[in-house]
């Protein structure tokens, strides 16, 4: 809720309270290009700490810290400033309690791993049913700076949960190599290609959704003229399903792997995007929403799995560099959308979208094939290490 208070608000806060243009307020989305560096060295930092949550609370802080001074802001820099500097190290921090809840499950196996960080994740997409809800109604009644103010409270709330909780970092037997083993050692660069590789199909197969952000409203509007309030439901029809879609998905991924899933996802963001690009009715642009939540519940709920199970060695840092190309994938599909859109108009924009989902399903589909089967179907954490 601390993110979806006030992102939504965030344009029209730049444009009223700080007079920026619209070009100039949707530069801000540029700030996420640092998040893939300062996940991945965060993630670093996160394994190498006795406890996981030492950055959580860290990471709490920084952003009650950040969002404060973007309430208090009166210059149209500071923002962009504030995003660099302290949003971006709190949304990595963030990604810290997932490394946690592997290092228990690590240490006391449940063999429903994949189901419970699922539902760990399910806490946060509920957060983005609620959080605009809440935040449309704090601007309406007290103002858009009162929003940021709100969203610092909900940041700094984070803290009240994990009070007296520890997450001791759990470190794994090391595989023991044999003689003339040409794999690549646990913790090396190699060793870090599969997972680098899987968060930039990630970034890939999730910029469309800043694409749909940015030009779907408007295609409802000035192209459908449909109702405000149809598609205010349209829009707010993703969320919902993605989060009832979310268990049947970690159900079907302990069956058949995660990996397995989230490609099957992507196939639906395939079929998505190409609904909205040739949909003339709400009918079609219904039909597209919910095949974009299934590809979301399959991503967002699994993806930092097939993360952790891709890099065993180092969850926090998995953790961290999967949650940061999900931020960064907003830079990537703004800037995309702004420069194809003038070519294939609205709504031949999505077909950018769906090329880049095809783009990504296959990359993953060689990534699978390349690393085998233990790899990407939720091993234990020798066997991953081992084939890793």
């Amino acid at each position: 809720m601390a993110t979806s208070v006030a992102v939504p608000q965030l344009t029209t806060f730049f444009v009223t309270d700080l007079g920026a243009t619209l070009p100039q307020a949707g530069l801000y989305y540029l700030t996420n290009v640092t998040a893939p560096v300062v996940g991945f060295a965060l993630g670093r930092l996160s394994d190498r700490q006795p406890d996981r949550l030492r950055l959580f609370r860290i990471g709490a802080l920084v952003g009650a810290a950040g969002w404060t001074a973007m309430g208090l802001a009166t210059q149209l820099w500071m923002p962009f400033v504030i995003s660099v500097v302290a949003l971006g190290v709190a949304g990595a921090a963030g990604a810290q309690v997932y490394a946690a809840v592997r290092d228990e499950l690590n240490r006391r196996p449940s063999g429903m791993d994949v189901e419970l960080i699922s539902t760990v994740r399910m806490g946060f997409t509920l957060g983005w049913v609620l959080g605009p809800v809440v935040g449309s109604l704090a601007g309406g009644f007290f103002g858009l700076r009162t929003v940021m103010l709100l969203t610092a409270a909900l940041s700094a709330l984070q803290l009240v949960p994990m009070i007296g909780v520890k997450a001791p970092r759990f470190v794994a037997a090391a595989a023991v190599p044999t003689p003339g083993d040409r794999r690549p050692t646990v913790g090396s660069r190699r060793a870090l290609l599969p997972l680098l590789s899987f968060c930039a199909l990630v970034t890939v197969a999730a910029c469309g959704d800043t694409v749909k952000f940015a030009y779907l409203p408007l295609y409802m509007s000035q192209q459908l003229h449909l109702p405000a309030a149809v598609s205010g439901g349209v829009i707010a029809l993703q969320p919902v399903c993605e989060l009832a879609l979310m268990p049947l998905a970690a159900r079907l991924a302990g069956r058949h792997g995660p990996m397995k899933i989230v490609m099957a996802g992507t196939v639906c963001a395939i079929a998505a995007h190409l609904c909205y690009a040739t949909s003339t009715s709400v009918v079609g642009l219904v039909v597209a929403q919910v095949l974009l939540s299934a590809m979301w519940a399959g991503m967002a709920g699994l993806g930092v799995s097939v993360a952790q199970d891709l890099y065993p060695s180092g969850v926090g840092l998995a953790s961290s560099t999967f949650m940061s190309s999900i931020l960064f994938a907003s830079t990537v599909g703004g800037l995309l959308g702004s420069l194809f859109v003038s070519v294939l108009g609205v709504p031949g924009v999505f077909v950018v979208p769906a090329v880049l989902c095809t783009l990504a399903l296959v990359g993953m589909a060689l990534l699978a094939r390349r690393l085998g089967r233990r790899t990407v179907v939720a091993p234990d954490l020798v066997e991953a290490t081992a084939s890793v």
